[in-house]
């Protein structure tokens, strides 16, 4: 082979940083873009947080000032824009709230010092001041608001370190303890738990007569139900703690101690004929038996919640539906002018370089901000368009919504149109939902049209809401009558669907009434 060399022309898409920002920026979420703000706020001298009388300070200053007064103005990259639905290109200018700044007139003739038995501080403790919670060094009820919240394990070691035991107690207990799960059951077998401990303690001793007394008085802690090895000792736990003069408490210990299984099954004719009781005396006993809590570790060990804030906010104004960002989800920033009007053209030195560099960067970031603001504003007007029977009249008149409609709309690609739908949230009179929650396919009709997933799930659970609960409708029944309504529907797509509503089948929804 003999080395040559070879002139060749090619054409190849390369993406920019700018391009590049931008597109990150357009798929963080709220919390995401907050702290990425943030970390540019930091690290860029040349950006600045911007109230409404700054801008307008800024407004009236001479455009000699402003250093490239369009990189200022255009700077509030977080500017809340509204659009209407049915004409998406008409921004509604936000109005200025209430002066507040007007003072009231103090009354002149009240004493400074008015004579008083005792001090206030000397009964009460005084509370902070406004300035010192609004402090972060002074907030002293931050670890109270931001400690993590109490688990299960921890609210049961806290009842078992006030309980007296004997060591060899305290070692059964704990071993027993690190057994439950976060419903409160003991995972592992009683003979396990004992054979364990007598090969990590080399005490032959220890009687698995005392494994299980331990477990009867673990068995005792809250919440009632706790340390039990299954579903029937946990109801059974919870109503040995009931007061003995609780109406249908025998019949209740009857029937989940010998007919549970009937109960699971929902067999009712075959438990009113072994139990013997009538079917209004079986209702209130499994009026009683509902009343128990299956999974009692679930009342104490609780995940925290998950805070939701809408990037978009949809509401009627003057019967259109109208479309605006939500001015609340970042802070809005611009250039800093001070530091702007540092920078000498013909300066070549480091410092000038430097600052120049920040001005560039801060110019794009602020850019990118505005590309994000103006797409996202534009694809939930389109949607919003498009979905005005779901926020008129609910899920059942959702229309079918795919990527590529949206991106046809907006003339973007669908990519493009998948990374604004993440993550994003938005706010109607009907609820928070994520911008995807609008997208669904579609089920052909008897007439040729389409109907959305989403509204044939909101008719499914419409009707087992309406069923009768002592006979509840099969998926092949639901087939059949949404089939009447003109909706075809196969009965496995209907199985489906329920499932993914946490809906159980039929045999598990019947009831006895």
């Amino acid at each position: 082979m003999k080395a040559s060399l070879q002139l060749k022309l090619g054409q190849s898409l390369t993406m920019t940083p700018q391009l590049q920002q931008a597109i990150r920026l357009l798929q963080l979420s709220t919390l995401d873009l907050q702290q990425e703000i943030q970390q540019a706020l930091e690290s860029n001298p040349m950006l600045e947080t911007s109230e409404d009388e700054d801008q307008a300070a800024d407004a009236s200053e001479s455009p000699d000032n402003t250093l490239d007064k369009a990189s200022a103005d255009d700077s509030d990259a977080n500017t809340a824009s509204s659009a209407e639905t049915d004409t998406p290109a008409d921004w509604d200018e936000n109005e200025n709230g209430p002066d507040w700044s007007s003072e009231t007139d103090s009354p002149d003739n009240i004493p400074d010092d008015l004579p008083v038995d005792t001090a206030w501080e000397d009964i009460y403790q005084s509370a902070p001041s406004t300035a010192a919670r609004n402090d972060d060094e002074n907030d002293h009820d931050f670890e109270t608001r931001n400690s993590p919240t109490e688990t299960l394990r921890d609210h049961l070691e806290w009842q078992l370190n006030l309980t007296p035991m004997s060591e060899r107690d305290q070692a059964i207990a704990h071993a027993l303890l690190d057994a439950v799960n976060n419903n409160g059951y003991l995972t592992s077998p009683l003979e396990e738990i004992h054979s364990g401990m007598v090969e990590e303690t080399d005490e032959d001793q220890l009687e698995f007569d005392e494994v299980e007394a331990v477990l009867h008085r673990l068995q005792h802690f809250d919440p009632p139900g706790v340390f039990a090895r299954d579903l029937q000792e946990c109801l059974l736990i919870q109503l040995n703690q009931l007061p003995p003069e609780t109406p249908w408490l025998a019949q209740a210990r009857l029937v989940i101690t010998h007919y549970i299984n009937l109960l699971g099954n929902r067999d009712y004719a075959q438990l009113l004929r072994r139990s013997r009781l009538k079917e209004d005396q079986l209702r209130e006993v499994l009026a009683l038996i509902t009343a128990l809590n299956p999974r009692p570790g679930d009342t104490i060990d609780q995940a925290e919640p998950d805070y939701v804030i809408p990037d978009v906010i949809v509401r009627k104004h003057k019967d259109r539906w109208r479309v605006e960002l939500n001015p609340d989800i970042a802070p809005r920033i611009r250039v800093n002018a001070s530091y702007a009007s540092l920078i000498k053209r013909a300066d070549s030195s480091a410092d000038n370089t430097y600052l120049r560099d920040q001005l560039q960067e801060a110019k794009w970031f602020i850019k990118s901000l505005q590309s994000r603001n103006e797409t996202l504003l534009k694809v939930a007007t389109r949607i919003v368009e498009h979905q005005q029977g779901f926020l008129d009249h609910g899920e059942e008149a959702m229309k079918p919504l795919i990527l590529s409609d949206i991106a046809q709309a907006v003339e973007m690609h669908e990519s493009t149109i998948s990374r604004v739908t993440t993550q994003k949230y938005m706010h109607t009179p009907r609820g928070i939902f994520e911008l995807k929650y609008f997208f669904s396919s579609h089920v052909s009709t008897d007439e040729g049209g389409e109907c959305s997933s989403t509204a044939i799930r909101a008719m499914i659970k419409k009707l087992i809401s309406t069923e009768t609960p002592k006979k509840p409708l099969s998926d092949s029944k639901i087939a059949a009558m949404l089939g009447d309504q003109g909706i075809k529907v196969a009965r496995r797509t209907v199985a489906k669907y329920r499932e993914a509503m946490h809906i159980p089948p039929s045999n598990e929804r019947k009831r006895l009434v």
